[in-house]
């Protein structure tokens, strides 16, 4: 009788135990719903629209061709300025290598950046359910450069080079950008094949900025083309609160 008294309380000890914490049961996550998480990206997005002014940061591009991402063919440097009212422009600092891949390839992703994020254009690339279809991806968080991140699967609602069908990473606290991988929707010519990408962020002043990324194409100029981006020195401009 004592024996089974001394079960019952060890029974009711280990339950206990488990129910403040101090047990190995473990509860599993729950998938969080779709539909919310899709409203704190489209948050994210509106905040930093409504709060980003401006901002100058210093990127370095590096073209590769075939399977050498070891030894650039052209490099460049550039002083980038956005205004939330004009767009982007450019200061070339510095170039090196091949002055074919810098006119065919870099000059054109310049000219490129600066028509996409001219205003009334802008609006069509962000990456919000405005331009996206949307869903949530099964297993829950994961983690991604020390942040807990949910993952969305991208379709684009229309096809265009700068949208990309893929899948898109984001902070569950807040719904911001943390990364974005796939191919882009449609070719950007006739004589190249889709580009793929990915692109990664970090919050600077509260708002992702990128901060690298790796282009993949194909050309029948140019065969395979890798060219990648490092953004560094970030100086922000906020509007001023009300």
């Amino acid at each position: 009788m004592m024996i089974q008294l001394s079960q019952q309380r060890l029974r009711i000890g280990l339950l206990a135990a488990s129910f403040f914490g101090f047990g190995t049961i473990v509860v599993p996550a729950q998938q969080p719903d779709a539909a919310s998480v899709i409203q704190k990206v489209d948050a994210a997005v509106k905040a930093r629209i409504d709060h980003l002014a401006g901002y100058t940061v210093t990127e370095h591009y590096a073209v590769y061709r075939g399977k050498d991402e070891i030894h650039p063919v052209a490099e460049m440097t550039v002083n980038t300025t956005y205004k939330q009212d004009s767009g982007k422009s450019y200061v070339i600092v510095s170039q090196t290598g091949s002055a074919l891949m810098r006119n065919f390839v870099l000059n054109a992703i310049l000219d490129n950046e600066k028509n996409l994020n001219q205003p009334g254009v802008r609006e069509g690339a962000w990456i919000a359910s405005a331009n996206y279809e949307m869903k949530l991806k099964p297993g829950g968080p994961q983690q991604l450069d020390g942040r807990e991140c949910l993952v969305l699967a991208l379709t684009p609602k229309r096809k265009a080079s700068y949208l990309i069908e893929g899948s898109l990473w984001v902070d569950s606290k807040d719904g911001s950008i943390v990364q974005l991988e796939g191919t882009a929707s449609k070719n950007s010519s006739l004589v190249t094949g889709p580009t793929q990408l990915m692109r990664q962020y970090a919050n600077i002043s509260g708002y992702p900025e990128a901060t690298h990324l790796r282009a993949l194409s194909s050309s029948f100029m140019f065969g395979e083309t890798v060219v990648k981006v490092d953004y560094q020195d970030y100086h922000v401009e906020l509007r001023p609160p009300g």
